[in-house]
């Protein structure tokens, strides 16, 4: 498995970004070796993509164990891939090969054991990594060993919800809903209406507009799940679908910050459409912890706030 991930002649080399709007900073780009091919996503090729895609999470989440925990290692296990070539120009090397181990460990301990163990694993893997990339004189060590944070915590909080029964189960799948409501919002409004920039110097494309429109879609989301499973008041999910809306999108800012320090476009061409794993999941890596976080705080399910 290994070798087979760490060809990275088997894999299109990563593409360049686009390039930054006038009067912003050219992103650094060390041990360059991407493609200057172009990448058109047209909307129909999004589209097929997330009908094929989609399935997969909802089964999982709705017949858990041992879907889910499998589905979730396999999907860390290729975030970590990607942000291991991500950070090292387009090739994935050792410090990959233990990014995706300590990622898949985390993953196991959350399945398998407990949260805080994961959890213990995931900081102790992060500073694996950033040995392992010093050692290996990556350009970036740091924002390597960060790729632990970043695909790991997510997880451990997914596989935490779920442990709820039939009320975690339910948690997941809004905020599948609310993220995937707020990408296309965003999308979409983004694209038919234009105006100022969100974030010119990390993502020239996104707008103001199109975090309106997401943050919208994802509170009529909330409201419909609310109406759905009968909470009354419906508000208090309302709002909350909105904050996670906005959250997400800010998660996707995030990534696209990382993209911009390295020069790329996407993280993988694994996706037609929309790029790499992580460029799918973007917005969902940053929305999942926050929930665990007020599910933790409150002590019970963001569903059933009342």
């Amino acid at each position: 498995m290994n070798s087979a991930v760490a060809n990275a002649a088997t894999v299109p080399p990563l593409d360049h970004a686009d390039p930054p709007v006038r009067g912003a900073r050219e992103p650094v780009t060390p041990n360059r070796v991407f493609s200057t091919r172009s990448n058109p996503n047209p909307l129909w090729l999004r589209i097929v993509s997330a009908l094929v895609l989609a399935p997969l999470p909802v089964t999982a989440i709705w017949f858990g164990w041992p879907w889910l925990p499998l589905l979730t290692g396999l999907a860390a296990a290729v975030m970590a891939w990607e942000w291991g070539r991500l950070c090292r120009g387009g090739q994935f090397g050792q410090t990959g090969i233990v990014l995706v181990a300590v990622v898949l460990a985390v993953v196991a301990a959350a399945a398998l054991a407990s949260p805080g163990l994961a959890l213990g694993i995931t900081l102790l893997g992060a500073g694996v990594v950033l040995w392992a990339a010093r050692w290996t004189r990556d350009v970036e060590p740091h924002w390597t060993a960060l790729g632990v944070l970043w695909v790991a915590l997510p997880c451990i909080c997914l596989l935490w919800l779920a442990r709820d029964g039939p009320a975690g189960r339910a948690t997941l799948l809004w905020l599948l809903a609310v993220v995937w409501a707020t990408d296309i919002g965003a999308y979409v409004v983004g694209r038919m209406f234009g105006g100022p920039r969100l974030a010119p110097r990390w993502s020239p494309r996104k707008t103001w507009a199109g975090l309106a429109g997401g943050t919208v879609c994802a509170a009529l989301t909330g409201w419909a799940t609310a109406t759905w499973l009968g909470i009354s008041p419906g508000l208090p999910l309302t709002v909350v679908s909105a904050g996670l809306a906005i959250v997400g999108q800010f998660g996707d800012l995030a990534e696209s910050v990382a993209k911009r320090r390295f020069g790329v476009k996407d993280s993988s061409g694994l996706i037609p459409g929309h790029g790499g794993l992580l460029d799918r999941l973007d917005g969902l890596l940053a929305v999942v912890p926050v929930a665990a976080l007020l599910t933790l705080i409150c002590g019970r399910s963001l569903l059933e706030w009342q």
